[in-house]
């Protein structure tokens, strides 16, 4: 008897441990949120689901595109949508509370934290005024927090449906935040409803509203609302007149000092705000909510394994990359307000100028049913608001930075064979862009200066971006014409393939600058080239500014929107040619001459690591034939600038552009977007699985990897030699194992079948 009891006393024990190295082997432990949060970084650092519609955190001020500031700044509150990396203008900011201990007669609570816990999943603070915790966790449309108040202290909370990021008191200010209205009420004294109406943001977008129902499990022992500066004990609802409203809410002393609430949030009304909650979190386990959104994130994240060896930080680096590429867009399927159908929803496309490089392939490569949606929805957007999104938030279209980038999302899809999408319909959508003038709207969709692009092959300097968008639109119509040959358009596929070249109109090849020749530079409607560019609108005196390749933003007495390149100079912008490198190769004198200007790109500094339009420049070696001097470059750029701390990003995470980068990079893979193959280089792991939706498993390893031996002497697919520096998305999705055999000194690995021409 006694054995029996000590073996299962032994079978419990070991049972408990086994449980706890399985939870620490789990990969989403290695996700830091804090990663990137401050700096130029702004993520998010609160709960998410992937892709999830609610994004609860604190606010700190009004100011932060993320909500989130570094200790010690105060926080004003914790609401419940938020973004991710973003620059511009913040958006969002929506249905604020915040706990606090006293009387209910002042609005503004704001408090300092002492201290601070953030894993995926979870965030925690405990303030130092009151000493209350706040604990947060989220499903996909409902937020769950759990407050502790000290012992014998009063219980109380604050809604604020009136509280936005971005508020500014210039009425329609560009890029802020403006009310337009809010409401609520107590319904019972468990539940609180109302929303929160708001326009502009970033996008300068329409009136979007976000409608809540917020539900205890105490009840309330008192409360009052307050309306437009003052509070009423009287009244349990402040009806909308177009000013702003909130509750103070009392759940007294008595009783458990933690108090639980779960907030639905809504699109569509308060109603489905609650059915959001009853749906989603019908019970009052906090843990029970945690678990459940770990489980989903693992899922998803397991689907790209790394070697045992692999080091923390490395780890870190690249689980969080994963995460903040699955922040966004957002999943607001059946809580459109816009029109009503079964087909997927998604909104905070912010943007796809930023995201069609890294973060699309990305996503179609480990949760590719995921991207079909994401695209099905673009498409959706397309036949009800008339154009495919460039960027759209609050459920409104705008801005377009460049050109109209959703070709390019739809045309990785295409070549990537992703099954479910309508591409037909697609073509269509992508026709529109490029031939029919957005009327105005240029800042919002379509594309600007389309009818100067269509008459002299190029967008001349009179248009604002004229630069980029002569590129992007050269780009944009090379997906058009790779769509339109797929589906057996030749006459389209002849035009299009045509138009791509356009970007060679603005090529200026005498231009010579810091030891290279040949740059895309401004030229006007007459087709000058232009030296000295007019600033301001006088009509008497016309004062100029010298324009150079390496104007990095435009003098302070011109418009920023309105530069030759948006967000970057022109050495930069005259790499950015991802359809036809061999002809930029050609144009700058050739594979000496290229390989000189990549030199002096990068020992000159001319590269920013924060820029999306050179996320492909690093990898340009590979067009002629040294492969290995891309790897050095990445491997530099990574080293220098990317690494596990708040400030580990060198630019605006831009929602997941920069991380997927990294991710991408950390593999030893790079998209080329739009087209059917990934670059090859030296990858920071030694071996890595991913796990492909079609059942099959694709292994990259590099034997006998160190720091001496960091170049690849040899490689094989599926135990053959493989020499070529790219591989197609077909053999990936075939499934194997691609296999480095590593050196200490370069080899002609790679060197003779270069990438794909156009």
């Amino acid at each position: 008897m006694k054995k029996y009891t000590k073996a299962i006393l032994f079978l419990g024990i070991s049972s408990f441990f086994t449980l706890a190295i399985n939870a620490q082997n789990q990969v989403h432990n290695n996700v830091d949120p804090m990663i990137g949060s401050e700096g130029v970084g702004r993520v998010f650092v609160g709960p998410s689901c992937p892709y999830g519609m609610v994004k609860p955190s604190p606010d700190c001020t009004v100011n932060s595109n993320s909500g989130w500031l570094a200790l010690p700044k105060e926080v004003t509150g914790f609401s419940q949508v938020h973004v991710s990396g973003t620059g511009g203008g913040p958006k969002y900011g929506n249905i604020q509370i915040m706990p606090f201990s006293g009387t209910l007669d002042k609005l503004d609570q704001t408090s300092y934290r002492a201290e601070e816990n953030v894993k995926l999943g979870y965030y925690e603070t405990v303030f130092k005024e009151n000493n209350i915790k706040t604990e947060i966790t989220t499903a996909e449309k409902a937020s769950f927090y759990r407050i502790t108040y000290p012992k014998n202290a009063s219980k109380d909370l604050k809604i604020d449906p009136g509280f936005f990021l971005g508020e500014s008191p210039e009425p329609d200010g560009r890029e802020a935040q403006q009310f337009v209205g809010s409401q609520i009420e107590i319904v019972s004294d468990h539940e609180v409803r109302g929303y929160s109406r708001i326009r502009g943001g970033w996008n300068n977008g329409r009136a979007y509203t976000v409608y809540f129902w917020a539900t205890f499990d105490q009840p309330i022992a008192k409360y009052v609302t307050w309306k437009d500066g003052k509070f009423y004990s009287d009244k349990s609802a402040q009806f909308d007149s177009g000013k702003k409203t909130a509750a103070l809410l009392s759940f007294g002393k008595e009783g458990k000092q933690e108090l639980n609430v779960k907030i639905g949030i809504s699109f569509l009304s308060e109603l489905k705000a609650k059915n959001n909650i009853e749906v989603e979190i019908p019970h009052w386990d906090f843990n029970a909510v945690l678990t459940s959104l770990e489980n989903k994130w693992e899922l998803l994240l397991s689907r790209i394994k790394l070697s045992s060896d692999t080091s923390l930080e490395y780890k870190k680096m690249f689980y969080t990359g994963l995460y903040h590429t699955m922040l966004a867009p957002v999943n607001r399927t059946g809580e459109n307000p816009l029109w009503t159908n079964d087909e997927p929803y998604y909104d905070d496309f912010y943007c796809i100028w930023d995201t069609f490089r890294s973060s699309s392939p990305l996503i179609s490569l480990i949760d590719s049913k995921r991207q079909v949606e994401i695209v099905n929805a673009m498409l959706n957007i397309y036949k009800r608001d008339g154009y495919m999104p460039e960027g759209r938030s609050g459920n409104d279209n705008g801005r377009t930075q460049g050109g109209s980038n959703a070709e390019v999302v739809v045309a990785d899809a295409f070549v990537k064979n992703l099954k479910g999408i309508d591409y037909e319909l697609a073509l269509k959508a992508m026709l529109k862009d490029a031939t029919v003038p957005p009327g105005g709207n240029e800042e919002k969709e379509g594309r600007g200066g389309l009818m100067e692009y269509l008459r002299l092959g190029y967008v001349p300097y009179n248009v604002p971006r004229a630069g980029n968008m002569t590129i992007d639109f050269s780009y944009n119509d090379y997906n058009i014409a790779t769509v339109a040959k797929g589906l057996g358009y030749n006459d389209l596929y002849n035009q299009y393939m045509k138009q791509a070249d356009s970007w060679q109109n603005l090529w200026r090849s005498d231009y010579e600058n810091n030891g290279a020749k040949g740059f895309i530079m401004p030229k006007d409607a007459s087709g000058n080239w232009l030296d000295d560019i007019v600033f301001g609108e006088s009509k008497i005196q016309k004062p100029t500014f010298r324009y150079t390749p390496v104007i990095i933003e435009s003098p302070w007495y011109v418009c920023h929107w309105c530069v030759f390149f948006y967000e970057a100079t022109s050495w930069e912008y005259s790499f950015s040619i991802p359809h036809d490198v061999p002809e930029l190769v050609r144009k700058s004198g050739g594979e000496e001459a290229f390989k000189k200007r990549l030199d002096i790109f990068f020992d000159s500094k001319l590269y920013n690591v924060a820029n999306e339009p050179s996320f492909l420049t690093p990898c340009l070696y590979h067009w002629i034939g040294k492969p290995y001097l891309s790897s050095d470059r990445i491997h530099e750029i990574i080293t220098n600038n990317f690494n596990t701390s708040a400030e580990g990003l060198p630019g605006n995470d831009d929602s997941g552009a920069m991380s997927s980068w990294l991710a991408f990079h950390m593999m030893g893979l790079y998209p080329n977007a739009g087209q059917p193959y990934y670059l090859l280089n030296v990858p920071f792991i030694k071996e890595t699985t991913i796990q492909l939706e079609n059942g099959n498993q694709f292994k990259i390893t590099a034997k006998n990897m160190s720091n001496k031996n960091k170049y690849i002497k040899s490689a094989t697919l599926n135990g053959k030699p493989y020499s070529k520096a790219w591989i197609s998305h077909d053999d990936i999705m075939k499934g194997g194992e691609l296999s480095y055999e590593m050196d200490s000194k370069p080899s002609n690995w790679g060197t003779t079948i270069l990438p794909p021409k156009k």
